[in-house]
């Protein structure tokens, strides 16, 4: 098959419903997998400085010396920016199938309710969600918006931004809103791939209460002095 026969057929997959649905479902499995990753690499912060200091110039050393400095970093970094960018273009396109599908509204005040809970919730927790990403690259990545920032400091560095209480109340709320988002996802991508087990609503709140407990601790453990 010739590379246009190729490139045609994949646009014609991702330009049906279910194509999109398949994008949206493994874009989802993807950021799930860097958003478990990132929060257990951040409990290392219960372990000191010394601890969360050397994950953090682990991340930025991996793959060497097979590969070149930050080589493997940039891959990831480049599969979750795709990710991420095929995610929301999904979602979009999906949105916008979905509504001229049903011009009209709910019937009754119970399906109206129902789909109020299943998607425009997630509409909405998927922007508060991309907001507060942009936020902590500013604030714990690039600096911006930690007037404490120290390059190559990880652990001063959040101390010192989660002592800002409004920063701390940001933090907490965007991560229960993240929580909410992926429970929604968790268990509608199953449905999307078409994976059938039992218990599979339990297994997306037990994915979606582990990341929340997790990364609302580190800003609660901050402001209590439990660390610092």
């Amino acid at each position: 098959m010739s590379d246009a026969a190729l490139e045609a057929r994949r646009r014609s997959l991702y330009g049906t419903y279910v194509g999109k649905k398949y994008a949206m479902a493994v874009s989802g499995i993807v950021l799930m997998l860097f958003v478990l990753g990132h929060m257990i690499g951040n409990l290392k912060l219960y372990l000191g400085a010394s601890q969360l200091d050397d994950y953090s110039h682990w991340l930025r050393t991996v793959g060497e010396p097979a590969l070149p400095a930050q080589t493997l970093l940039w891959i990831v970094r480049i599969v979750l920016i795709a990710a991420v960018a095929i995610h929301i273009h999904a979602a979009y396109a999906l949105t916008v199938v979905n509504r001229r599908a049903r011009p009209l509204p709910y019937a009754s005040e119970r399906d109206y309710a129902a789909a109020s809970f299943a998607s425009r919730t997630m509409r909405w927790s998927g922007i508060l969600v991309a907001l507060f990403v942009v936020f902590h690259l500013l604030d714990l990545t690039w600096g911006t918006a930690n007037p404490d920032f120290r390059h190559g400091d990880p652990y001063h560095n959040v101390v010192e931004s989660f002592q800002r209480w409004p920063v701390a109340i940001a933090y907490v709320v965007a991560n229960l809103a993240l929580a909410l988002h992926l429970y929604h996802g968790a268990w509608s991508l199953t449905q999307s791939m078409g994976w059938v087990f039992p218990h599979r609503r339990r297994l997306a709140v037990a994915f979606a209460a582990l990341i929340a407990i997790g990364n609302v601790s580190f800003p609660i453990a901050v402001v209590t002095g439990i660390i610092g």
